[in-house]
């Protein structure tokens, strides 16, 4: 995979039958967190706290409790501590839901204090500032009133930490297969340890973490006998080949066009469902062809030009200049230059200042990524640590540069998440995938989920895979009627028989 987090949020080598059972939470807290020449003090024991919300008209009275897993090596030595945050209600049969962000190196903060969680922190829209006060709120979008909630913090985000050097951290956690393997043993641990194993299970993963839906849910199915009856994805990454090869295959300009063309609908105030389908059938269609005919006809390139000049509103001489093919940092910049501002990969309607205007290139960071770090870090350390009592003085990392840089890929991680996608849909009838995306997302463009499962076999019933678009961006769910939205779709799938 080419994209690093600062292009995508996304954001163990240990296989599932070499790690031993967790421990009980009284056990798991022991000095072998000294493993090998690290000598860390050991994590507090878990921590719970009574809290209420006020959602959908009712009140709802939760437990929160935060607390960590640990990972062992074949040996039993514990080489990691993952740290969870899960909401609990009383009720027989409550489904439970794991949630998972990307990066890689994303902690999953955004998804509990943005998205589904009974709190919520204001980020990621136009307006919003770092040194904004970090208050939480009740969470009208919350999915706490149909089923509990499991936030799981990958190694080396959140306070989730490695008791081995980054040599071996690379090796057991920062790669393509072995992170899906412990984290669904991490999964698999949670539930045996709650006595959860007999409720209905669900998974969400966010950007990279859509990457790892598919994945984990394969991997839970058939390895460690665990099934979901639903997943919903989130701003997926799914397919990283498919922005490649842009000296010949249109299809990484197809994927961008769309997303482009939904900013500037959103601009004009003209952004509905009708308008982008025609600008998808456009993009599949006329644009496909013409981009595929050229030099060898003139007359396609002309009206590739004037048809994405109208699509974007763009300077026509940036268009021709351009092909027609929109390269989206350079987008990006073009945009708002005349501002003196930049768009943001995540939602190109989030802008910026840019403190280098006159470069040759971009060379600040995203408009969003540098906004949301800090509301988020604060929140999320004042709730664990004063609000939950689970006292850690350790740094928090809600996105760690450190672990994307440490990332490498196996050799079948280019081929994305499609196929264990199919697989699971396959091997499970009563499975339902909901892959939600926003409209001016340039880091995981709703368009390729819409291509890749247009191309996938209905298998008895093709509502069983949905993508559903909203507005916003890679966060959408920052904005209340997309948040309501999606929560509309989201309950549908719960719901569903």
């Amino acid at each position: 995979m080419r994209k690093t987090l600062q292009a995508t949020l996304l954001a163990a080598s240990l296989l599932a039958a070499s790690v031993l059972p967790a421990l009980a939470a009284e056990d798991h807290k022991s000095a072998d967190a000294g493993h090998g020449d690290y000598h860390l003090p050991p994590f507090p024991a878990d921590a719970r706290v009574q809290q209420s919300a006020q959602i959908d008209g009712r009140t709802l009275r939760y437990t929160v409790t935060v607390g960590s897993l640990p990972v062992r090596d074949e040996k039993g030595n514990t080489v990691a501590e993952v740290v969870f945050t899960a909401y609990t209600m009383e009720g027989n049969d409550r489904p439970v839901t794991f949630a998972l962000n990307g990066g890689p190196g994303a902690s999953s903060v955004y998804l509990n204090l943005g998205a589904i969680g009974p709190k919520r922190v204001n980020f990621g829209v136009e307006g919003n500032n770092p040194s904004d006060p970090a208050t939480l709120h009740d969470n009208p979008g919350s999915w706490l009133p149909f089923t509990d909630l499991v936030f799981i913090d990958p190694v080396g985000t959140g306070f989730s930490r490695a008791l081995v050097d980054d040599k071996k951290a690379t090796e057991l956690f920062y790669s393509t297969d072995n992170d899906i393997k412990y984290l669904s043993r991490i999964v698999y641990d949670w539930l045996v340890t709650n006595h959860r194993m007999q409720s209905p299970k669900y998974l969400v993963g966010e950007s990279y973490g859509g990457f790892r839906g598919p994945r984990i849910t394969d991997y839970l199915q058939t390895r460690l006998g665990v099934a979901m009856k639903g997943v919903v994805l989130v701003s997926p990454y799914l397919d990283p080949a498919a922005s490649d090869d842009e000296n010949v295959s249109p299809l990484p300009w197809m994927l961008t066009l769309p997303s482009i063309a939904a900013a500037h609908l959103e601009r004009e105030h003209k952004l509905t469902p009708e308008a982008m389908a025609q600008v998808v059938e456009y993009t599949r269609g006329e644009y496909a062809t013409d981009l595929m005919r050229g030099r060898s006809d003139p007359q396609a390139t002309e009206r590739v030009i004037k048809k994405v000049t109208e699509l974007t509103g763009l300077d026509p001489l940036f268009v021709r200049r351009s092909g027609g093919r929109l390269e989206t940092q350079a987008y990006l910049r073009e945009v708002y230059r005349a501002e003196g501002k930049l768009g943001s990969r995540y939602d190109s309607n989030v802008t910026a200042w840019d403190p280098f205007p006159y470069a040759p290139r971009q060379r600040t960071g995203d408009p969003i990524l540098n906004g949301i770090i800090a509301p988020t870090t604060t929140a999320m350390v004042d709730f664990v640590t004063r609000t939950v009592g689970w006292k850690y003085d350790g740094r928090y990392n809600a996105l760690s540069y450190e672990v994307n840089k440490l990332w490498h890929q196996d050799e079948d991680a280019n081929q994305g998440s499609v196929s264990q996608l199919r697989e699971s849909v396959a091997n499970d009838p009563g499975l339902r995938v909901l892959i939600a995306h926003g409209w001016d997302d340039l880091s995981c463009p709703f368009m390729a989920s819409v291509l890749i499962v247009d191309q996938m076999p209905p298998m008895g019933d093709p509502t069983r895979v949905q993508v559903k678009n909203y507005p916003g961006g890679h966060m959408f769910y920052a904005r209340p009627d997309s948040q309501a939205a999606l929560l509309k779709d989201v309950k549908a799938l719960y719901d569903a028989k």
